[in-house]
């Protein structure tokens, strides 16, 4: 008996290549190390199986991966499949009728199946593809495969299993060689090389970022365009340190960042396309390798840091009697850092003693200049410039630290600034947050001094049509961000973790619903206070 022939089927035992489909792996691996998942094609192929087609099926529907080979006489075997099988049957219960030819189809394309086998020969309810089964598979779009007299189904499900077997090996074997790469490149005591080497065993590419963001190095030449896409997951990913990683797509192409470090955050991991199983398997040595040679560049900095620690504290020093402090001398020593600004701020946190020479360290490398300390006290100090978004900076580096914010100075008057900022730790205490030394005394007497139910009752005024609305605790808190940001949309979608048209999109519907205008002086003030009212009057 020659199945198939019959009702115009079609063996293809001579194919000697699976034809090729256009989600296979490209051509950039190297054939012999290549793994190669197991399609219909490959099991027509093979003569010991003697498989045939039946039916005229549609361009590509025979390029179908088998994941697995399953038999089943359920008349409704969907529930019970995963995806990816071939599903063996001899038909036993299923009526030739077309009808339910038609629903027994449907219920195994429903539950994923790849194709159908049907199980030819003598002893068997059928010596040829019944024609309604035929029609059904054909109009559902479902390969139909029939199985001849003399391969009994256990072979079939064994020639499955023994490719899927062998796949996985050929995955084992890429992920070995690629992380032996990884490790000589890694001797190499670059993030370059071993990022190079990635990008060729995997095709991924691959960029390493400090705590901040700012590119360190990539495995290409074209990485900053990658790293701009990807700013929000950056963003969210270092917001959490070494907590976890995510994954997002962006203009179609498969983003995914890991934190790198061993006991604290030192940088970032971004990976740009999707991975295959291969290199899945060789993501966490990468991480490994590259947080030890971050580690290693830490180690290696700390010279540097106490150079830069002497320089603070040789701008703080008190000038000597008689004289004033010399502008041009504070500004050679900003220059000679790299902070090149007319007006700076100190900075002051409380961190415990354990954590505080770490902790100066994280926020050495992220602020420009690296004008940073610890005091005797246990307390850090550091000057910034007047461009950086310094709530940030404390919210990755000491979320949860006491923090004042002094304001800002010309680089010789810098150590008052720090002066104020130090003041300020008592009320960050009592507000759980950083304080400022620009907020508004007058505003501050007013919350502190005011009636608390006047109070109340003026907030409720200002808020109150935000509080009817489902979405009105996220709309207040959009609103006390950004006032309190000085009206920044980007500090604000940092700050709140979403995308700054986010942040608009709410603010415009809280000025619908309130009547007010961002733009218009008073309005704002109104809106300000309310939102500090409800927060407890802090500051």
């Amino acid at each position: 008996m020659r199945p198939g022939s019959e009702h115009g089927g079609v063996n293809l035992r001579a194919r000697s290549e699976p034809l090729r489909s256009p989600d296979r792996p490209s051509d950039r691996y190297v054939m012999d190390t290549m793994s190669m998942p197991l399609y219909l094609t490959d099991l027509l192929a093979r003569a010991d199986l003697n498989l045939s087609v039946t039916g005229d099926p549609a361009p590509g529907l025979l390029d179908r991966t088998i994941e697995a080979a399953t038999v089943s006489d359920l008349l409704h075997p969907g529930e019970w499949l995963q995806g990816g099988e071939l599903l063996m049957t001899i038909g036993l219960l299923l009526p030739m009728e077309p009808a339910d030819c038609r629903a027994y189809v449907a219920d195994a394309a429903a539950g994923g199946a790849a194709a159908l086998a049907l199980g030819l020969g003598h002893g068997l309810p059928y010596q040829a593809a019944p024609q309604p089964l035929v029609d059904a598979a054909q109009e559902a779009g479902l390969p139909l495969l029939t199985v001849p007299d003399e391969v009994p189904f256990i072979a079939v499900t064994k020639a499955v299993f023994e490719a899927r077997a062998h796949e996985e090996r050929q995955v084992l074997q890429r992920a070995f060689a690629t992380q032996r790469r990884l490790t000589a490149a890694a001797t190499d005591n670059g993030l370059r090389p071993m990022l190079e080497e990635w990008t060729a065993a995997t095709g991924v590419g691959a960029a390493v970022l400090d705590p901040m963001g700012r590119l360190l190095a990539s495995g290409g030449p074209d990485a900053a365009p990658v790293v701009d896409d990807a700013r929000d997951l950056i963003d969210r990913v270092a917001s959490r340190g070494l907590r976890g990683s995510a994954a997002s797509t962006a203009g179609g192409l498969q983003l995914e960042v890991q934190p790198l470090g061993a006991r604290r955050l030192r940088g970032l991991l971004l990976l740009s396309g999707g991975p295959d199983a291969a290199a899945r398997a060789v993501v966490p040595g990468l991480v490994s390798l590259l947080s030890l040679e971050l580690e290693r560049r830490h180690l290696m900095d700390e010279p540097e840091r106490r150079r830069r620690s002497a320089l603070l504290a040789e701008l703080l020093a008190e000038p000597e009697a008689g004289q004033e402090r010399a502008a041009g001398r504070a500004r050679d020593i900003l220059a000679s850092v790299g902070l090149a600004a007319d007006r700076v701020r100190g900075v002051v946190f409380e961190a415990s003693r354990e954590t505080a020479q770490e902790s100066a360290a994280d926020l050495a490398l992220a602020v420009p200049g690296g004008l940073v300390r610890v005091t005797e006290d246990g307390l850090v100090e550091a000057v910034v410039g007047a461009e950086l978004d310094v709530r940030d900076v404390l919210g990755r580096f000491a979320p949860g630290c006491p923090a004042g914010l002094g304001p800002l100075t010309a680089p010789e008057a810098v150590r008052t600034s720090l002066r104020q900022a130090a003041g300020l730790l008592g009320l960050s205490r009592a507000a759980g947050e950083p304080v400022e030394a620009r907020e508004s005394q007058a505003s501050r007497l007013l919350l502190e001094l005011g009636d608390r139910r006047t109070l109340l009752g003026y907030a409720d005024a200002v808020l109150g049509p935000l509080d009817l609305t489902d979405s009105g605790e996220e709309l207040i808190a959009t609103l006390a961000a950004w006032l309190e940001s000085g009206g920044s949309w980007d500090t604000t979608s940092r700050r709140l973790g979403v995308h700054r048209h986010t942040v608009r999109n709410r603010l415009d519907k809280a000025m619908s619903l309130t009547g007010r205008r961002l733009d218009d002086a008073d309005d704002r003030f109104d809106l300000w206070l309310a939102t500090r009212i409800r927060r407890g009057g802090r500051v």
